[in-house]
C-alpha cells in the first residue's frame, strides 16, 4: 500500500490540532439545539467558538468590550500566541492601564467562524464525516461571524456590550454589530475599515486565492485529508496581501533599494533586495500559523461585505435610529481602506442622526498603522472610551 506523505511541518500539524482543540483558549460549544443560521441559506450545527478573555466582568455586566480581529488575526489579542510564541497582536492597545484597559474593562476576543484557531472553520472536523470540513463548509459572511459572536455573548450572560472595537476586517465586524444589534452595542470603534469591499480589494484577494488553489498541494481543498499542505501558494498569497498593508513611503523608509547581504546584484532570481527577503520571510512565517482554506473563506467574507446592499442601497438605513455612539478612525497613508471609506461611514451616521466622532491620523505606515505604535491612535481610543464610560456610568479610571 502506498504510504501517505506526512504533513510538511509540525506547525501544519498544530493547525489541524488547534482547529478543534485550541491551546490557551476557552471554547463555547453550540449543539444541534442551537444552530447558526448562515447567509448561505443553511444552518451550521454543531459548531464552536474559541475565545480569550481579559479583565473582570463587573457585577452589573456593563463593562464588556468585544475586540474583533482582522483577516489574519485570532483571539490572542493580548497574550502570547501558542504557535509563534509572539506577543498578542494588539498588546499596544489592550492590557492593564492601556487604552482598552483590562483593569477597567472585561475584554472578549473570539476567533471568527471560518478561522483556524479553534472556532469552526474549514480545518475543523465535520461531525458527519469525521474528517476536516475543507470546502464542504458553507461560505461564511461577516454577518454570520457577528451572529455567532452574539450567541457567544448570550452564552456568557452578557446582554449588551460597553464597546466593540476592531480594525480592517475587525472594523467590518464592528459595523455589522452596530447594524444588526444596535441595542447591544453602547459604543463602536471601527478603525481603518469600510462598509463594503472595493473592486480593487476584491481583485487583490482573488489573486491570493488563485495562488493557493494553483498550488498542487491544495488538492481541491482536501489537502488536510491527504496530509498535504499548500505552503507555497499560501506564502505567495500572504506576500501579495502584505504589500497592500504597507505604504510606498513605509516600504521606501524600511528598505529602499538596498541589497540583502551583498553590495552588488547577483544577476539571478535570488532575493537580491532586502524587500524581497522581507516578503519571503512574511510568507514563510505565515504558513506556520494559518490554514490555507481559512484564508479563502475569510477573504471571501470580506468581499461579500456590503452594508448598503443589505439596506436597499442606502447606507444610512443600516444605522437608522441607532443608540450606539461611534468613533471612526482612518490613516492618511492607508490606500487599502482610504479615508474616503471612513468619511462615507461618518456621512451615513450623520444622516442617521447617530452620535459620531471622526479622526484621520497622519502617518506613513499604511493600513497596518492600526496594529503599530501610533500614540495618536492610543490617545483617541482612550479618550473615546473614557467619555463613553462616563455616559455609561462606569467608574472613572483609577477608581473601583
Amino acid at each position: 500500500m502506498e504510504r501517505v506523505p506526512p504533513l510538511q511541518s509540525e506547525a501544519a500539524r498544530a493547525i489541524v490540532r488547534d482547529a478543534d482543540h485550541p491551546r490557551d483558549s476557552e471554547v463555547a460549544v453550540f449543539g444541534p439545539d442551537k444552530p447558526l443560521t448562515l447567509d448561505a441559506g443553511v444552518s451550521l450545527s454543531p459548531f464552536q467558538i474559541a475565545y480569550k478573555t481579559y479583565g473582570t466582568l463587573n457585577a452589573a455586566r456593563s463593562n464588556a468590550v468585544l475586540v474583533c480581529h482582522a483577516l489574519t488575526g485570532d483571539q490572542h489579542v493580548a497574550s502570547q500566541h501558542p504557535v509563534t510564541r509572539k506577543q498578542g497582536w494588539w498588546e499596544s492597545l489592550v492590557g492593564p492601564g492601556k487604552p482598552i484597559d483590562t483593569d477597567r474593562y472585561f475584554v472578549i476576543c473570539p476567533n471568527v467562524i471560518g478561522g483556524c484557531m479553534g472556532s469552526t472553520g474549514p480545518a475543523s472536523t465535520d461531525p458527519k464525516t469525521g474528517k476536516p470540513w475543507g470546502l464542504d463548509l458553507p461560505v461564511i459572511t461577516i454577518r454570520d461571524m457577528v451572529r455567532a459572536q452574539a450567541m457567544l455573548l448570550d452564552h456568557l450572560g452578557i446582554d449588551s456590550l460597553f464597546a466593540a472595537a476592531g480594525g480592517s476586517m475587525g472594523g467590518m465586524q464592528v459595523l455589522q454589530w452596530a447594524a444588526s444589534f444596535p441595542q447591544r452595542v453602547f459604543a463602536a470603534l471601527p478603525i481603518a475599515a469600510a462598509t463594503r469591499h472595493s473592486a480593487q480589494n476584491i481583485a487583490f484577494h482573488e489573486v491570493g486565492r488563485q495562488a493557493i488553489m494553483a498550488d498542487p498541494e491544495w488538492r481541491g481543498g482536501r489537502y488536510l485529508v491527504d496530509e498535504a499542505n499548500p505552503r507555497r501558494g499560501l506564502a505567495v498569497a500572504r506576500m501579495g496581501a502584505h504589500i497592500t498593508y504597507l505604504s510606498d513611503a513605509a516600504l521606501h523608509r524600511k528598505f529602499g533599494r538596498k541589497f540583502q547581504d551583498r553590495d552588488n546584484p547577483t544577476f539571478s532570481f535570488d532575493a537580491d533586495f532586502e524587500v524581497e527577503s522581507y516578503l519571503r520571510h512574511q510568507g514563510i512565517s505565515f504558513v506556520e500559523r494559518f490554514d490555507a482554506n481559512s484564508y479563502l473563506y475569510l477573504t471571501r467574507a470580506m468581499d461579500y461585505f456590503d452594508l448598503a446592499a443589505d439596506h436597499n442601497g442606502v447606507l444610512s438605513n443600516a444605522f437608522k435610529g441607532t443608540p450606539t455612539r461611534f468613533c471612526v478612525v482612518s490613516f492618511t497613508s492607508d490606500w487599502l481602506f482610504p479615508t474616503s471609506d471612513s468619511r462615507a461611514i461618518v456621512h451615513a451616521l450623520n444622516a442617521a442622526g447617530a452620535r459620531v466622532s471622526f479622526a484621520e491620523i497622519e502617518t506613513d505606515k499604511g493600513h497596518d498603522a492600526f496594529l503599530l505604535d501610533e500614540p495618536e491612535l492610543f490617545a483617541i481610543v482612550r479618550g473615546f472610551l473614557e467619555g463613553a464610560g462616563k455616559a455609561r456610568g462606569l467608574p472613572p479610571a483609577g477608581k473601583a
